[in-house]
C-alpha cells in the first residue's frame, strides 16, 4: 500500500480526538494558504485537532507583512499563544509583530524547509508537529530567544548579502518550482547565480565587525544554528550561533573565483562545525553585538532575512537582540 499522505494522517488524528471542555488556553493560528504544504483541507483538519486542547481562532495571510499587523494584535488582545502555520517568510513576519512582547511563537510546518521551527526541536512533518503542539498543552513553558535585526527589520535564524540573496530572490520569483524541487532547486540556482554573476562582477562589500574591516562579496549573519537545511541534512555556516548566545555570528567569502564553489561545497554538506570556517577564502567572526555592512563600487547588495529577500541596499546595520522574542516548543 501507498503511504499514507499528511491530509490522510491528519484526518486519522482528527477523528481520533474528543473534545475536551476543561479552560484552554486561547491560541492564534497565523496561515499562510500560498505556503509550500498548506491546503484548506489540511489548516481545517490541523485547527479541528488543536481545538480539542487549546480555544483557537485561524486566520489566513492575504499579503506581505499582514501576518505582522496581525500578530501586533493577538499581543494586545492577550492571547496565550501563536502559532505560524506556513513556511520560514511567515515565521519571520509573525516574529517581527510579537518582538518584545510577552506572547509567545511557535510553528507548524508549511513551508519547504521550515529552519526556525526545527531548530526549536517540532517535528518537520505537519501531522507529527500537531501532535507536538496537542503535547504542549500539558507542558507550556514558554522561553525567551534572541533575535537579529537588519536595517529594522527582525530576523529569527538567518540573514544574508550577496548570494545567498541573489539565489532566494531567484527561487521566489519560480515558486512552483520552488515547491517542486526544494533544496535541490536552490543548489541549481546557487550554482547558476554563482558562475553567470559572480564570477563576473559581483556587488562588492565592505565588512565592518569585531574590531575587523573585511572586503566581501558575500555574508551571512547568524541568530541560529544551523544556517539552514539540504533535505534532512543541517548546514553548519558560522561559528558559535544559537539562539540564547545574545550575540550574532558572522561568515564572511572574501572572493569569488572558479575555486570556490566546488571546494566550499563539501564543506557545506558535511555536516561537521567548523568545516566552512576553516576554508581559505571565508573568515568566521562570532560573538558579535554589531555588523555594518556597506556597498562598494556604487553597487547596491541584495539582502534576504529568514529566506525572504528584501531588496538591495547600500547599507545594512545588524545588531544582536538578546531575548528579544518568547517560543514555546
Amino acid at each position: 500500500m501507498p503511504p499514507e499522505t499528511a491530509l490522510e494522517r491528519a484526518e486519522d488524528l482528527a477523528e481520533r480526538l474528543l473534545p475536551d471542555r476543561s479552560p484552554k488556553r486561547r491560541m492564534l493560528v497565523i496561515v499562510n494558504p500560498y505556503a509550500t504544504t498548506v491546503s484548506d483541507r489540511l489548516k481545517n483538519l490541523v485547527v479541528y485537532a488543536l481545538q480539542s486542547r487549546y480555544s483557537v481562532e485561524a486566520i489566513d495571510t492575504e499579503k506581505r507583512d499582514h501576518a505582522t499587523r496581525i500578530c501586533r494584535e493577538a499581543a494586545s488582545e492577550g492571547y496565550d499563544v501563536v502559532v505560524a502555520f506556513g513556511g520560514d517568510g511567515t515565521v519571520n513576519e509573525a516574529a517581527n509583530g510579537l518582538a518584545g512582547s510577552d506572547t509567545p511563537l511557535t510553528a507548524l510546518p508549511g513551508g519547504s524547509t521550515n529552519v526556525w521551527a526545527r531548530t526549536l526541536g517540532i517535528p518537520n512533518d505537519v501531522v507529527d508537529a500537531t501532535e507536538h503542539l496537542l503535547r504542549m498543552a500539558d507542558d507550556f513553558r514558554p522561553r525567551p530567544v534572541d533575535l537579529g535585526r537588519v536595517n529594522g527589520r527582525h530576523f529569527v535564524f538567518s540573514s544574508g548579502v550577496g548570494l545567498d540573496a541573489s539565489v532566494v530572490e531567484r527561487v521566489d520569483a519560480r515558486p512552483r518550482r520552488k515547491a517542486r524541487f526544494g533544496a535541490w532547486y536552490y543548489s541549481y540556482a546557487a550554482v547558476g547565480i554563482f558562475n553567470r554573476r559572480y564570477l563576473v562582477r559581483p556587488p562588492r562589500v565592505r565588512v565592518i565587525a569585531g574590531g575587523r574591516d573585511l572586503e566581501a562579496v558575500t555574508v551571512i549573519v547568524q541568530n541560529s544554528d544551523p544556517f539552514t537545511f539540504f533535505r534532512k541534512r543541517p548546514i553548519l555556516v558560522a561559528e558559535g550561533a544559537g539562539l540564547d548566545t545574545g550575540s550574532l555570528s558572522l561568515a564572511v567569502l572574501r572572493k569569488a573565483t572558479p575555486f570556490e564553489l566546488p571546494t566550499l561545497i563539501p564543506r557545506l554538506l558535511s555536516g561537521r562545525p567548523g568545516m566552512v570556517a576553516r576554508h581559505r577564502q571565508v573568515e568566521s567572526l562570532p560573538g558579535l553585538d554589531t555588523v555594518r555592512v556597506e556597498a562598494l563600487d556604487d553597487q547596491p547588495f541584495p539582502v534576504q532575512v529568514d529566506g525572504d529577500y528584501i531588496g538591495l541596499h547600500d547599507e545594512a546595520e545588524y545588531r544582536a537582540v538578546p531575548r528579544g522574542l518568547m517560543a514555546v516548543s
